[in-house]
């Protein structure tokens, strides 16, 4: 299985120094999946999966810490 380090891009989008950056990032991750064969975009949709739901994960954990200390 291909590693396609989804979190590289995801950071890089949340640094960019403009819309233009955000949108040219964008357009470099959807023309690798573009560029993939069928197998490999399983691969990349599971672990884009994987990875959002991660990242949904921990900031749930942030904001449920961040209600709980506005509780106290």
């Amino acid at each position: 299985m291909k590693d396609f380090n989804l979190k590289s891009y995801h950071i890089r989008g949340m640094n960019a120094a403009s819309e233009e950056e955000k949108l040219a990032i964008n357009q470099e991750l959807k023309d690798l999946y573009a560029s993939l064969s069928e197998e490999d975009k399983v691969d990349f949709n599971e672990q884009l999966q994987t990875f959002i739901i991660k990242e949904m994960a921990a900031i749930k954990s942030v904001y449920d810490a961040a209600q709980s200390d506005d509780l106290n």
